[in-house]
């Protein structure tokens, strides 16, 4: 169950960023935005483990901040397998912020409040 709320979160997170950033971010429309987040999910729970484990070192030396550039990427490759005709950033910056956004809004909603 954890895992639908979480895509729905993610979800929303996804329609409401294309709201705000509309140059940068773009959503096609909800559905393309639900399919966004499990392939989001997947490539979280296959991928980025992976990733993180390869780029410890200049994680540690970053103090951290190499883990938004993971993040980053993620979101990046979400929309290379979605298609990036319906979900697509303009450049590697805003997915950058996007990836900031869903990080913060997941930390809030699903740790603190605990759908």
């Amino acid at each position: 169950m954890n895992f639908i709320k979480r895509v729905l979160v993610n979800a929303l997170i996804f329609v409401a960023a294309a709201g705000l950033l509309p140059n940068q971010f773009h959503v096609a429309n909800l559905w393309i935005a639900v399919l966004a987040a499990v392939v989001l999910s997947l490539l979280n729970a296959f991928v980025k483990p992976i990733l993180v484990i390869l780029s410890l070192p200049i994680t540690m030396l970053t103090l951290g901040f190499f883990y938004l550039f993971i993040n980053a990427f993620i979101l990046e490759m979400t929309s290379y397998f979605v298609g990036s005709t319906v979900f697509s950033f303009s450049s590697f910056g805003s997915a950058f912020l996007v990836s900031l956004i869903v990080s913060l809004v997941n930390l809030i909603v699903t740790d603190r409040f605990s759908l």
